[in-house]
C-alpha cells in the first residue's frame, strides 16, 4: 500500500512537473532547479530584484528576463506592467516588438537556403537580386561604380556597403531618408528603391551597420519563390514552435502586445510612444527581415537554443552544427580589407572592443577588452527597445532579456550579463 501511495505521488509529481514546463505557459523548454546544472537560484533571484528595482523607480514598464542552462530553463520571470495605458501585467508570454533581434532569424533563414545549394558566400548579391549589379558608391562628393560587387558573405556581415540612415548630415543616409525606403508595401519596392542610391562604402572596405539584412530577406524570397513571412513560418518557426513570432500580430493576441516606451530626460519620466506609423505590426506587407518581428522571451529562447545545440531542438534540425559554427565565427578579417578604418561592431552585451562580426551575430573575440564578464565565443545580438540575447557556448547558456524601451539609458543589458554569469557555481567544461 505505502508503495502504491509512494507511485501515485511520483505520477502525480511528473504530472505537475510537465504541465508547468510544457502547458498553459507554453514554457520553450523543460524546467529545472539551478543547481543541477550548476547554478545558484538564490544568486539568480538577483536578476528578478533587478528587474524589479528598474520598475519601482519608473525607468521601465516590464521587465521578461530567462536563463537557461545546458538545454533547461534557470530562471523565468515576468516583472511590471505590458501596458501602461491599460494597467495589463507583464506576463511571460507578453509579445515584444524585437527590432533588430529580427536580423539573427533572417541570418539563419539565408543559412538554410546555403545549406540547400542554393548560393554561396562568395557569389555576388546581384545574382539574386539583379537590380543592385550597376549599384554605384559615394566616394568624393559623387556616383561613382563599385570596384567589386557586394558578396553574399559581406552582405550577411555588414561590411557590403550599405547604411541605415541614422547620420543627420551624411548625404547617403540623408537619400535613405529622403527616399522613405522603410515605407514601402514590399521587399520588391524596398529594392527597388535602395538600388537607386549609392553605397556609403565600398564593398568589402568597412564594418557598416546597415540595412543588409532587409536585402537578406529579399533574397530568401527570390531563391525560395515564397513570400519571406511565409518561407519564416513554413521552414523555421512552425518546425520550432515558435507560434508567437511573426510580422503580423494576430487579432486575438493583441491583448499580450504591450505598450512601446520613450525615457524622458527633461522631465525625468517614462512616456508611451505613439503608434508609429511603420510598423504596424497589422495588415504587414513589407516583412522587414532587419527589424520587423515581434516575438515572446520564450520563442525567442527555443531559437537560441536551437543554435546553442548546434543546429537542433527537441529533434527538429533547422541548421547543421559546422553551418552554426561557420556564423558564429568572427568574419570580418576575411570580410573587411586588412587596411580598412571602418567602425567596430557593438556587441549588444559589452563594449565595442574585443568583438567582431559573424554571419547575422556580434561575436565576442577577446573578453578583457570587452570590459565585462563573459566567454570567447559568445555571440548575440540586440534591438531598439532594448530586448537583448545572448548565446555562450563555452558555459551553455542561453539567456533573453525584453523590455520596450527605445533608446535605453540603462545598463540594464551589460548588468543582466554580469548577474547571470555570477549566479555560475560550475564552469562548464
Amino acid at each position: 500500500m505505502v508503495r502504491a501511495q509512494r507511485g501515485i505521488v511520483a505520477l502525480l509529481s511528473f504530472v505537475l512537473v510537465s504541465v508547468f514546463a510544457c502547458g498553459a505557459l507554453a514554457a520553450p523548454l523543460l524546467t529545472t532547479e539551478p543547481e543541477r546544472v550548476g547554478m545558484s537560484e538564490q544568486r539568480l533571484d538577483r536578476i528578478t530584484a533587478l528587474s524589479r528595482q528598474y520598475v519601482e523607480e519608473g525607468k521601465l514598464a516590464g521587465v521578461v528576463t530567462l536563463v537557461a542552462r545546458r538545454g533547461q530553463i534557470v530562471h523565468f520571470e515576468a516583472v511590471g506592467k505590458s501596458n501602461l495605458e491599460t494597467g495589463a501585467r507583464m506576463t511571460k508570454d507578453t509579445l515584444f516588438r524585437i527590432y533588430s533581434m529580427s536580423k539573427p532569424i533572417t541570418a539563419v533563414a539565408a543559412m538554410m537556403l546555403y545549406e540547400e545549394g542554393k548560393f554561396q558566400l562568395t557569389d555576388p548579391v546581384s545574382k539574386f537580386v539583379p537590380e543592385l549589379k550597376d549599384v554605384k558608391v559615394w566616394k568624393d562628393g559623387q556616383e561613382v561604380p563599385v570596384s567589386s560587387q557586394m558578396t553574399m558573405q559581406q552582405l550577411l556581415s555588414h561590411t557590403a556597403g550599405f547604411s541605415y540612415g541614422f547620420s543627420p548630415d551624411e548625404p547617403v543616409d540623408k537619400r535613405y531618408r529622403d527616399d522613405q525606403i522603410f515605407v514601402s508595401k514590399d521587399l520588391n519596392e524596398f529594392i527597388g528603391k535602395l538600388a537607386k542610391i549609392p553605397l556609403r562604402f565600398e564593398p568589402g572596405t568597412q564594418w557598416h551597420y546597415s540595412v543588409a539584412v532587409d536585402v537578406t530577406g529579399a533574397v530568401v524570397e527570390r531563391i525560395s519563390g515564397l513570400s519571406f513571412d511565409q518561407f519564416l513560418e513554413q521552414r523555421l518557426f512552425a518546425p520550432l514552435n515558435m507560434d508567437d513570432t511573426f510580422f503580423d500580430v494576430p487579432k486575438n493576441k493583441l491583448s499580450r502586445f504591450g505598450t512601446n516606451h520613450r525615457w524622458n530626460a527633461e522631465e525625468n519620466k517614462l512616456e508611451v510612444l505613439p503608434v508609429p506609423e511603420y510598423p504596424l505590426w497589422q495588415n504587414t506587407t513589407f516583412f522587414s527581415g532587419g527589424g520587423g518581428l515581434v516575438s515572446t522571451a520564450g520563442d525567442y529562447a527555443r531559437f537560441a537554443e536551437m543554435l546553442r545545440n548546434g543546429g537542433a531542438v527537441d529533434g527538429v534540425r533547422i541548421l547543421s552544427p559546422k553551418t552554426v559554427e561557420l556564423m558564429t565565427m568572427n568574419h570580418l578579417p576575411a570580410a573587411v580589407k586588412a587596411n580598412a578604418a571602418g567602425e567596430t561592431p557593438t556587441v549588444n552585451v559589452g563594449g565595442n572592443m574585443g568583438t567582431g562580426f559573424g554571419l547575422g551575430f556580434g561575436i565576442v573575440t577577446d573578453v578583457a577588452q570587452t570590459g565585462i564578464i563573459g566567454s570567447e565565443g559568445e555571440y548575440s545580438w540586440g534591438g531598439a527597445a532594448g530586448t537583448i540575447f545572448w548565446v555562450d557556448p563555452v558555459e551553455d547558456l542561453v539567456v533573453v532579456g525584453m523590455i520596450q524601451l527605445m533608446g535605453s539609458p540603462w545598463p540594464l543589458r551589460s548588468e543582466l550579463k554580469v548577474l547571470t554569469n555570477q549566479a555560475i557555481t560550475e564552469l562548464g567544461d
